[in-house]
C-alpha cells in the first residue's frame, strides 16, 4: 500500500516521510520503545517535535497496522 508503518519502520524508512529528518525519526523510535506501539496515526502528535503541520503532510502516508 506504500504506507510507512510507524510502529515497525526503522529510522531510514521514517525519514522518507516529508518533514521527518534523523532527529525526529529517532524521537519516534524512542517514543515507541518507551510507550509501546502507536494505536492510531494521531498518536504521532504525542512525539516531541511533531506538530500539526508535519502530521498534516504525512498522515496519508502512515499506518499503524
Amino acid at each position: 500500500n506504500g504506507k510507512v508503518n510507524i510502529n515497525t519502520a526503522g529510522a531510514e524508512e521514517l525519514q522518507s516521510l516529508t518533514g521527518i529528518g534523523p532527529g525526529k525519526a529517532w524521537k519516534i523510535i524512542e517514543y515507541r520503545n518507551t510507550y509501546g506501539p502507536f494505536l492510531s496515526p494521531e498518536d504521532l502528535l504525542n512525539v516531541s517535535g511533531i506538530g500539526e503541520k508535519t502530521f498534516e503532510k504525512i498522515k496519508d502516508r502512515i499506518t499503524v497496522n
